[in-house]
């Protein structure tokens, strides 16, 4: 059974002393995670170890870090390794959000990259797709979609990629209050999922949790993860709100 995954990320928002009133605003609301759901906070660098303290003992919750560097280690200043965020028990990270290849140009090589030190260091990637609103238009998202795939992931063996989390970002719908209906978002899970299973076959793209991220909020979450092929959020906004986020969670299926 794949993982269901309500994963927030704060990015690049909050105090130290609002982060904390937030994780403790999540976990005094009634909320419950079966075996297959999780709960990731994907939180600002500075916070990875309250995160940690904060979450502590609780079940099927993790915390992961926004992004990583390519490299193990060296005179790379202002980079986080995985080597560190390992050293301090981070099995999470969110690789090639729509944000980082955008304002930082990271390309699909360089993602296939981080991809495979996460791997290496048993850090598991929540890899970001997605198309931006002219690839929508003009009806070639499932191309530029597809290339992300092969171009970052698919050098990997079918266990590697058992060991990744894939979250498909309409990046026109991030941020702008629009979202993919849940049969755009059904219909793009299904293509990735079908894409894997055309690369490793069937049986192992079955097993590879795909979550959808583009202003997923309470209101549109039990519709969106009733999908078959959604199997949760990757959530900006609203993970910064408690009642929001915990009914995000609560919608897991």
């Amino acid at each position: 059974m794949r993982k269901q995954i309500a994963a927030a990320n704060w990015k690049m928002n909050l105090t130290l002393e609002q982060g904390e009133q937030l994780l403790d605003g999540i976990l005094s609301k009634p909320h419950s995670l079966k075996a297959d759901q999780q709960a990731v906070f994907a939180v600002p660098f500075p916070y990875l170890l309250m995160a940690q303290q904060k979450l502590a003992g609780k079940q099927n919750v993790f915390v992961a870090a926004q992004n990583c560097y390519s490299k193990k280690n060296g005179a790379y200043t202002g980079e986080v390794s995985v080597e560190m965020l390992q050293s301090i028990g981070i099995t999470y990270v969110v690789l090639g959000h729509s944000e980082r290849r955008e304002y930082f140009q990271e390309s699909n090589r360089l993602l296939a990259d981080k991809v495979n030190i996460c791997i290496d260091y048993s850090i598991t990637p929540i890899f970001c797709c997605g198309e931006p609103l002219e690839i929508r238009e003009a009806n070639t998202q499932n191309e530029y979609v597809a290339k992300q795939l092969e171009e970052s992931l698919y050098h990997l063996s079918a266990e590697q990629l058992q060991k990744i989390v894939i979250a498909y970002e309409p990046i026109w719908a991030i941020g702008t209050g629009k979202t993919a209906s849940s049969a755009q978002a059904q219909e793009m899970h299904a293509f990735i999922r079908t894409q894997l299973a055309g690369k490793y076959g069937a049986a192992i793209a079955d097993t590879i949790s795909i979550l959808y991220g583009g202003s997923v909020k309470a209101a549109n979450a039990v519709d969106i993860f009733s999908q078959a092929d959604v199997d949760g959020g990757l959530v900006g906004g609203a993970s910064l709100i408690v009642d929001e986020f915990v009914a995000i969670i609560n919608a897991l299926k």
